[in-house]
């Protein structure tokens, strides 16, 4: 079905893996429209709570394919028509979304991965803003995400300088959650993923909604924000049946429900 990306479908969690291993999984504008295809197909199927979006071979995504692409372009139109609507339907998924980075992450593979909710990396991973290299500047939300995550001045650093970052560094940055050896990075992978999947979906969801917002809203507003969350939470199967579970001194069952 697909030329670039590989779907599949496992229970509770849904995986998109880039295709593209002798490119490095550069994108090119049949991955941009297959993996806009993926995530609406994930989207539609409830039964899925958690998404995982990985590479096949040694990178995670090593950005645009430059390879492709011609003379006097006009990248804002690319941006505005290819990369940018991909980032906010990745961004409006409820369910949360796994960046499961298993090498190099460079350029628009770099904003890829910082759109996720969040970001596990093998060993061997790497992190590249590598727009400045080539006269350009950090975009598919990357310069959004990125100083959110890390904060203004090392947002600005890593941008101008363009230097790799290691997953040890990954982690000690904030950028991504934990560094999974190569031996056990498989099994890791698929057990961090379910373990995604098996909690309460619904107050998930409700919390990205309102995380979302936090930078731009005024402490008022936000409290506001959360109380009407919070109550959308408090009438979900999921919040009785953690109740419940508190009582009986058990661990919870959820249902995403």
């Amino acid at each position: 079905m697909y030329q670039t990306i590989k779907w599949e479908g496992e229970e509770r969690v849904a995986w998109i893996r880039l295709n593209r291993p002798e490119k490095m999984n550069a994108m090119n504008g049949t991955m941009q429209a297959e993996l806009m295809e993926a995530i609406k197909r994930t989207k539609r199927d409830e039964k899925f709570r958690c998404l995982v979006i990985t590479g096949e071979g040694r990178a995670f995504c090593s950005g645009a394919d430059l390879t492709e692409m011609g003379k006097d372009l006009d990248y804002g139109e690319i941006l505005r028509t290819a990369y940018n609507p991909l980032i906010l339907e990745l961004q409006s998924l409820e369910i949360p979304v796994i960046a499961a980075v298993n090498g190099a992450a460079a350029g628009a593979g770099f904003s890829l991965a910082l759109a996720c909710d969040l970001r596990v990396v093998h060993e061997s991973a790497s992190f590249h803003q590598a727009f400045v290299h080539i006269g350009l500047i950090p975009d598919a939300g990357n310069l959004y995400f990125l100083p959110r995550m890390i904060g203004y001045a090392k947002a600005m650093e890593l941008s101008l300088l363009g230097e790799a970052v290691s997953a040890e560094k990954a982690v000690e940055l904030g950028l991504a959650s934990r560094v999974i050896p190569a031996a056990s990075w498989d099994k890791e992978i698929r057990d961090f993923a379910e373990k995604v999947a098996s909690l309460p979906t619904r107050a998930i969801a409700l919390m990205k909604h309102c995380l979302q917002k936090t930078f731009e809203t005024p402490l008022p507003q936000m409290l506001e924000y959360e109380a009407a969350a919070q109550k959308a939470a408090g009438r979900t199967a999921d919040h009785r049946e953690g109740i419940r579970a508190f009582l009986e001194k058990r661990k919870a069952r959820f249902s995403g429900r």
